[in-house]
């Protein structure tokens, strides 16, 4: 449990290390992007990798871990290897733009393309085959949608 809780520690520094404000960010466009839950991501929310695979291991390893077999610990996280509710696209995306109990809404984080991004990779790795990619166009349309 002290090796889990170390490597989570590790995990949260390295992924606020890759936090930084787009160039010309104004000061106030760095504010919390909050859930209904109290989840928040504060501070410097926007990050600067753009393909799945490292906007993953940035944002999303440090709870759903490397594997994608999720964890538990002050929050349980579910594992996102070979999960059926990827299958539908909608559904991650939405879950990554509003956030849902401990996770935090990544809507103020993440563009259109980075959150396409980053569900196309979970729905294509970890056991899951969910081949068709989700636009940034799909993603736009969503994100507007109440949670």
């Amino acid at each position: 449990m002290k090796q889990i809780l170390a490597v989570l520690v590790i995990a949260a520094f390295v992924a606020l290390a890759a936090l930084a404000p787009s160039p010309g960010a104004r000061a106030d466009e760095g504010g919390p992007s909050s859930t209904r839950a109290g989840a928040s991501l504060t501070g410097p929310t926007h990050f600067l990798q753009t393909d799945g695979e490292s906007l993953y291991h940035v944002a999303c390893q440090v709870c759903h871990m490397p594997n994608g077999q999720g964890g538990s610990g002050a929050a349980s996280y579910p594992a996102l290897a070979g999960n059926p509710k990827l299958s539908a696209s909608a559904y991650p995306i939405i879950m990554v733009l509003h956030g849902s109990k401990a996770m935090p809404a990544f809507n103020g984080a993440l563009s259109d393309a980075q959150v396409a991004a980053v569900v196309s990779y979970v729905r294509t790795h970890f056991g899951n085959l969910y081949k068709d990619k989700v636009s940034a166009d799909e993603v736009k349309g969503l994100r507007s949608m109440a949670h």
